[in-house]
């Protein structure tokens, strides 16, 4: 059987599972579509909340991102693991027990204002629409390669594929689906990283591997990798080189951005209880840890492979030949994904060799002009292909590649439909029912929910033809506008009783619109490619990148709200007393006297 047979079958049947969970647990009223009928146990519930979660950021970008770059890049891991920490312990408790169906009707209620609760909107759905954008390039990259068709032709397969399931199902139907395809991430990312860090380590498990000994050379795995990328002239593996700051602030915007990410709140909605949130919040954890403990694993091991393929007699002898490429069964997966575009080589001094080596580094540069080099000869190698390609590059067996199709599928969906949920709920349940038509019935907000999020699906998709980023990159982006504009209003809603609604609105209106504007300055106006008047290589602020930005915007927004709020009216006594009752635990009783 051919290997795309094999692909087509490990998709299809992945594709028929959750369409058919979705008819399944089709969504009948708006509880439903909402919030499943809030009757999701906690396990279940975690584990959909960690396919929510584990994006095609984390599934296809994120160790590709960190295999070229190294240490400096362990700031994605950081940042999304330790934001998911936050989001359990100071926001979903306490959101889950104020009762509502969204974020946006939270903010609203506790601000008492229908203003606070459209700008909520607003806030939600730019930062939704940009990370929608990073799925659905992972859509399409995957896509691309497994079934063989373009990028364009990928994403509106993917879409179509996301809009049988999430508009009919719901929440209650992707609540369901999301269990489904965490098991098929988990089982596609972890099983070529135990075959992998088998051959090269002798280790099953791969953040042990990681940290053993490779097999070939009796040597410490990382202190192989450091040795042969700083021989090709890249910074060394596992060494910091990045700006100190700007990492700092990378990690925090990624951490307050996660907790203020509305689409993995909208989860903590769907359980019973209070005390289950909490339970929901801590199985999530150990499921996300199962990816997140093997990524480091998977970007080292990837990067060493990619490397000796390239100098499969060292870095001392010579590069790989063209013949080799085109006619040696280990050098395949090079040519299937030449031809979606994401992997390019050319032989540019015309010595029949590639040489793949970092031509911007001095010392490098002065040896390639004594062996006859004319520049780096592997042109392209797109960050998001690297975990899809790595049963190829280790050439492992043909259904373990179908696998990986289908996990990697999994993830851009998951995540897409949770996102395209949490717009589509704003739409309908805040815009609509909230503001523009309180009357409206419970079929008729049901219908425009779904319409909100076929709309959705169709910008997504159109947008994720010319993203920003890298898949990373791009969510990256989403997370700074959240940590910039719904984060903090989440904290002074539940932690402050002082902060009126004034104060709030004009808070959020702060933040999202500087850090908006920063990222427009630095990646185009709306990501029109060449609007941009900077860049993330030379940015306006001194070392501060687009992606960092996030966590400037965040304080700006508590400064501006604060500020606003000692200029303005106070807090309502029954909105203090409101705030109060939220944050303590039922049936506790006053403090005794002894």
């Amino acid at each position: 059987m051919s290997q795309f047979a094999i692909n087509l079958m490990f998709v299809g049947a992945s594709f028929a599972l959750y369409i058919g969970i979705a008819i399944w647990a089709r969504a009948g009223s708006t509880s439903e579509f909402y919030a499943a009928g809030r009757g999701v146990h906690p396990v279940t519930n975690g584990m959909a909340t960690a396919a929510d979660w584990m994006s095609a950021a984390s599934f296809i970008s994120m160790a590709g991102l960190i295999a070229f770059t190294g240490y400096d890049n362990s700031s994605f891991l950081m940042g999304w693991t330790g934001g998911y920490v936050l989001l359990a312990l100071l926001l979903a408790p306490y959101l889950r027990k104020f009762g509502k169906f969204t974020v946006s009707e939270f903010i609203g209620d506790r601000f008492y204002s229908p203003t606070a609760r459209l700008v909520a909107v607003v806030c939600l759905i730019v930062a939704s629409t940009t990370y929608v954008i990073g799925q659905m390039t992972g859509v399409g990259v995957a896509f691309g390669r497994f079934l063989e068709v373009s990028n364009t032709t990928g994403l509106l397969i993917g879409a179509c594929v996301v809009f049988a399931y999430a508009v009919f199902g719901g929440m209650k139907g992707v609540t369901y689906t999301q269990v489904a395809q965490y098991v098929v991430l988990i089982m596609a990312y972890t099983i070529p990283a135990i075959f992998i860090s088998l051959q090269l380590t002798g280790n099953p498990i791969p953040a042990l591997g990681l940290f053993g000994d490779h097999v070939a050379s009796g040597e410490p795995l990382l202190q192989k990798l450091d040795a042969i990328v700083a021989e090709l002239g890249f910074n060394e593996y596992t060494t910091h080189h990045a700006d100190t700051l700007n990492m700092v602030l990378f990690t925090l915007s990624l951490m307050i951005g996660t907790a203020g990410l509305p689409h993995v709140i909208m989860r903590f909605f769907t359980v019973p209880r209070v005390a289950d949130a909490r339970w929901s919040a801590g199985w999530a954890l150990v499921f996300i840890a199962l990816l997140y403990l093997t990524a480091p694993a998977v970007g080292a091991m990837a990067r060493l492979n990619i490397t000796d393929m390239m100098w499969p007699k060292g870095t001392a002898g010579e590069a790989v030949s063209v013949e080799q490429i085109e006619t040696e069964k280990r050098y395949d997966w090079m040519a299937t994904w030449k031809k979606t575009g994401l992997l390019d080589w050319e032989d540019k001094n015309g010595d029949g060799k590639i040489q793949y080596y970092n031509d911007k580094d001095a010392d490098m540069q002065a040896k390639a002009a004594e062996k006859g080099w004319t520049g780096n000869e592997l042109t392209k190698f797109n960050r998001d292909i690297l975990v899809l390609a790595n049963p190829e590059i280790a050439n492992l067996p043909s259904w373990v590649i179908g696998l990986v199709a289908a996990g990697g599928l999994a993830a851009a969906l998951s995540t897409a439909a949770g996102l395209l949920l949490a717009i589509s709920s704003a739409v309908s349940h805040d815009l609509i029912k909230g503001s523009l038509n309180p009357n409206i019935s419970e079929k008729g907000e049901l219908m425009s929910a779904r319409v909100a999020m076929a709309v959705a699906i169709a910008v997504a998709t159109y947008l994720g033809l010319n993203p920003p980023g890298f898949a990373a990159q791009t969510v990256a982006l989403a997370f700074g506008l959240a940590a910039a504009s719904i984060f903090p209003a989440l904290m002074m809603g539940i932690f402050s009783t002082k902060v009126n609604n004034t104060g709030a609105v004009a808070g959020m209106l702060a933040g999202l619109t500087v850090t908006l504007i920063y990222i427009f300055l630095h990646k185009g106006w709306f990501f029109v490619a060449g609007t941009n008047s900077f860049t993330d290589a030379d940015p306006l602020l001194g070392t501060i990148k687009s992606t960092s930005f996030g966590a400037i915007g965040a304080m700006i927004n508590f400064a501006v709200a604060y500020l606003v709020t000692g200029m303005t009216k106070p807090v309502p006594q029954e909105i203090r007393d409101l705030v109060e009752s939220v944050r303590v635990p039922k049936g506790a009783g006053a403090a005794q006297d002894h």
